[in-house]
């Protein structure tokens, strides 16, 4: 009977070791995955950020290039050589989004999501 009452205290306290590990387990899912929602959205923010100070000096590059141009070729046709040059640009990144934009940009999230 000792014995039965010692395998019954050890299966209990068994039980008891294994909930506190589950549950060590699931906080421990969840702050993985707030770590990684963090870095996702701190990575978005700073892209954000980045794009944006990017388009603020496309602007002024532009207008600068633009009335530049406009002292050799007047300024419609300077305004319209700066417009053609963005077209272009655009025709690029549409010929090229796979591996300029879809391919780094998945192996970023990837790297983000499944690190260990």
């Amino acid at each position: 009977m000792l014995s039965s009452d010692k395998n019954v205290e050890n299966i209990a306290q068994l039980i008891e070791v294994l909930k506190h590990y589950l549950g060590l387990q699931t906080e421990y899912v969840k702050l993985d995955m707030i770590d990684k929602v963090v870095r996702l959205v701190t990575a978005a923010a700073l892209a954000i950020v980045f794009i944006l100070v990017i388009a603020a000096c496309l602007t002024y590059l532009s207008f600068a290039l633009a009335f530049w141009l406009a002292t050799y070729t007047g300024t419609a046709l300077a305004f319209l050589i700066i417009s053609l040059l963005y077209l272009l640009l655009f025709i690029l990144f549409i010929i090229f989004r796979k591996p300029w934009i879809e391919k780094p940009l998945v192996r970023f999230l990837a790297g983000l999501l499944l690190s260990k």
